[in-house]
């Protein structure tokens, strides 16, 4: 994809920006959202990923344990380190306390970033599995193409099984690559009226890191520090307990 884009500069011709939307709570943001974030930007060739804290989730209505603008600040303090990483406003807090879609986050985002722009929807298996409980979930992979990061050896039948109603997916794969060692496997959805929207599947990039068990870890003593620190950035760490979050 490199020498694509490469050859596309020489031409003069627009070089078209890959960029990935990655929203979630990060309560806090850990070493998995980061692992699964590095390795989707170097499958996919992506010029940036768009860490996008969200204001309510409309799924977990007992909200987050961390305030927005604390989770905004501990996603900026772990991507610091990462030019093609940037933290994005765009799900912050809606008027009234009305929560998030990501439909309409999609597609604000999308307007923002303008015709020039291929964008994409990364999530993880968790995020997956709940699809289609979404608001206007079959339109999501069509407002933005979706990348799910898939446990290893996940079969594609049971992945299916989880898709909104009204989407199918044409096995075997359209495409599948590896690029930079990342592999990469590309299908064709296919909603009701037969319109058609890549998806990629990303396999072996799972990480199973739990917040819930590092909000646990912040409460314990001393003894946890050291398996905090390998599950997320230190800056992180240090973030959690200078504001004593979760305790």
């Amino acid at each position: 994809m490199n020498r694509m884009k490469n050859a596309a500069l020489q031409s003069g011709d627009k070089h078209e920006r890959r960029i990935a939307f990655f929203g979630g709570s990060f309560d806090p943001p850990h070493r998995g959202h980061l692992a699964v974030a590095h390795a989707a930007r170097q499958a996919l060739d992506l010029d940036e990923i768009l860490f996008a804290p969200v204001g309510t989730q409309p799924l977990k209505l007992e909200g987050a344990s961390a305030s927005f603008e604390q989770r905004v600040a501990m996603t900026r303090l772990a991507i610091a380190d990462d030019a093609g990483f940037a933290v994005s406003p765009v799900d912050a807090p809606r008027a009234g306390g009305q929560p998030n879609y990501t439909i309409d986050t999609l597609e604000l985002l999308h307007a923002e970033l303008g015709s020039d722009c291929q964008f994409f929807c990364l999530m993880g298996m968790d995020s997956f599995l709940h699809l289609p409980l979404w608001r206007r979930a079959a339109e999501i992979p069509f407002a933005a193409t979706l990348v799910v990061a898939a446990r290893p050896g996940e079969p594609l039948d049971k992945l299916m099984r989880h898709l909104p109603h009204g989407l199918t997916v044409d096995s075997p794969a359209v495409c599948t690559q590896s690029l930079h060692g990342i592999p990469s496997r590309c299908y064709s959805l296919r909603n009701a009226q037969g319109a058609t929207a890549p998806f990629y599947l990303l396999p072996s990039l799972y990480v199973e890191i739990s917040a819930s068990e590092i909000r646990s870890l912040v409460r314990k003593e001393a003894e946890a520090e050291k398996k905090l620190h390998a599950l997320v950035p230190p800056a992180v760490a240090d973030y959690l307990r200078k504001n004593r979050l979760y305790e």
